[in-house]
């Protein structure tokens, strides 16, 4: 079975070299899914692996995937297998703790440093 999912890069991890034949690399995006985003992380495996290198957080993308479960020593295990990506534009990083957003140049107006001095407080 394939499904999709369409979301923004949350997290993409090293690659993660488990033998000689296997290569894994996982990543995270983030789903709106009405009041509560979910964190999905999926993983690309030995020659798809690549695919996430220019990858960027915040970066809107859609991922096409298979379910794959297992059973090991009675528990039982799933794994999201991306096997396509396709990236929108990057979004751009979001401010650090108190610092305010940029501004487009746009929304500020031609006239703006004469009324610097204008704040009545």
């Amino acid at each position: 079975m394939s499904y999709d999912l369409t979301g923004k890069v949350k997290l993409v991890m090293d690659a993660k070299t488990i033998s000689d034949k296997f290569t894994v690399r996982e990543f995270v995006v983030t789903v709106e899914d009405g009041n509560y985003p979910q964190d999905i992380a999926l993983q690309f495996v030995n020659d798809k692996v690549s695919l996430l290198d220019n990858l960027q957080v915040g970066q809107e993308v859609t991922v096409s995937f298979d379910i794959r479960g297992r059973e090991y020593n009675g528990r039982y295990f799933n794994n999201l297998n991306a096997w396509k990506l396709q990236a929108g534009e990057a979004a751009a990083p979001a401010p650090a703790a108190g610092e305010k957003p940029p501004v487009a140049d746009k929304d500020v107006p031609a006239d703006f440093d004469e009324y610097e001095d204008d704040i009545p407080f």
